[in-house]
């Protein structure tokens, strides 16, 4: 029996509808008593919000490409500006309703210009019979632009006195958008996390044909054992998977196990999998050049990518900057006078030494440390006499953003930022060279 089911739609494309968006049937299936029939009013404005690769582009556009509804899809990322983003809109509604390619150039400077231009696109009887749906993905860039956008947006179907819903699709909440004058409320949505078994089902559906469907759910098992805990990305678990299917075959190809065999070709894939776990998310090497390093044998030392020559592209300060980041976050402040210090005075020796101080700095993890801490090892680590410049103040600000750095805490604490060193050990010896 399907879980899709409206009065206004064909069965058979909620059927197909369905097939395509396994694990999200109760999502669309809200979706669709929101849109209601074609020439119904649907809500002004829906703020469908959830983590990164849970599905939200995706069944958004299935939706209304299966369904055949009028709609405009638009990456907020791309369009970066309230002009960019108004004249682009504007250029899907002429494709809309002439049904061909070719648009003449718009140009929009206003929001005044936006809603007269708004009206005269719709004015086809195609688009005024039915609901015409703008879609705003990563709408999280919206704050970036000018104040009267966002409102307008969730007020176009008032603004426009046309039958237009606003679809905003972001990774977080609507409280981080809602401006502090006000303004209309989306419907929220939420779209939660795929599960461990939603993501067995989404992933067995792509098992090549020469092979049976058991034998490939088997190896996402498999998959899914090793990585679930470190990686929950749709995106990268399918990559993950396309990449070293071949290798879990080897055993198969040559003959020395059969597909039932899920030992052999366990203990086949164990090694392969473990060296795959320093790539996730990184993107180091190409698929080929991945596929060559397991078929020579290399070990994932061998890997000469971003996490080996990311130092190399840091400017002279900032490398100070992280070496000193890091001897702070894993030193005690007692021991500053001990190592920055060339006339410390006399060091007292003792055999005493407390219980929690005999566990290894590097197990506990990086500990917060002030901004002036940070500053005077600095001072004590370059041979030459640095000045603090705004130019040092700016790195420490980009170190934070390329997340080598953490900041602690909130801004407005009155003993200024605390921060911590997030790189390795192996990564600072790199820079320290």
């Amino acid at each position: 029996m399907p879980n899709l089911e409206h009065p206004a739609y064909p069965a058979a494309d909620l059927l197909r509808l369905e097939s395509l968006v396994p694990c999200r049937e109760s999502q669309v299936s809200m979706l669709l008593s929101l849109f209601g029939e074609r020439q119904q009013f649907s809500f002004p404005s829906i703020f469908i919000y959830g983590h990164t690769s849970s599905g939200k582009t995706y069944v958004m556009q299935t939706l209304l490409t299966t369904l055949q509804l009028p709609h405009v899809f638009v990456n907020c990322v791309e369009y970066f500006t309230s002009r960019l983003l108004l004249e682009e809109i504007l250029i899907q509604l002429q494709s809309c309703s002439s049904g061909t390619e070719q648009t003449s150039p718009v140009h929009c400077d206003t929001l005044n210009d936006f809603v007269r231009l708004f009206k005269q696109a719709v004015a086809s009887r195609e688009l005024q019979d039915q609901t015409l749906y703008i879609v705003l993905d990563r709408a999280e860039q919206l704050r970036e632009m000018e104040a009267n956008i966002l409102p307008a947006f969730l007020r176009l179907q008032e603004l426009t006195d046309r039958n237009v819903t606003v679809v905003l699709l972001s990774e977080i909440v609507w409280e981080l958008f809602r401006p502090n004058i006000g303004c209309f409320e989306p419907f929220t949505m939420y779209f939660p996390d795929y599960s461990i078994g939603h993501l067995q089902k989404i992933l067995s559906q792509n098992h090549p044909p020469e092979y049976s469907a058991d034998f490939y759910a088997a190896y996402i098992n498999i998959l899914l054992g090793v990585f679930y805990m470190v990686c929950r990305d749709l995106k990268e678990l399918r990559h993950l998977a396309a990449l070293n299917f071949a290798k879990y075959c080897e055993p198969v190809v040559r003959g020395e196990a059969n597909e039932r065999d899920t030992r052999k070709l366990w203990k086949n894939i164990e090694p392969h999998l473990k060296k795959a776990m320093q790539t996730v998310y990184l993107r180091e090497i190409s698929s080929s050049q991945w596929e060559r390093l397991q078929h020579d044998g290399g070990e994932p030392g061998q890997l000469k990518g971003l996490s080996a020559h990311t130092h190399v592209e840091l400017p002279y300060y900032s490398k100070f900057l992280l070496i000193a980041a890091y001897l702070a976050s894993y030193n005690p402040v007692r021991t500053d006078k001990r190592f920055f210090l060339k006339h410390h005075g006399k060091i007292r020796k003792t055999n005493f030494m407390k219980k929690h101080e005999k566990t290894s700095n590097h197990l506990l993890g990086p500990k917060p440390f002030p901004l002036d801490r940070l500053l005077a090892i600095l001072y004590s680590i370059v041979d030459n006499r640095v000045a603090p410049t705004a130019n040092i103040f700016s790195q420490i600000t980009s170190l934070v953003t390329l997340q080598l750095l953490s900041m602690v805490g909130q801004n407005d604490q009155l003993d200024g930022p605390r921060y911590k060193c997030t790189v390795s050990l192996d990564f600072i010896r790199a820079i320290a060279r």
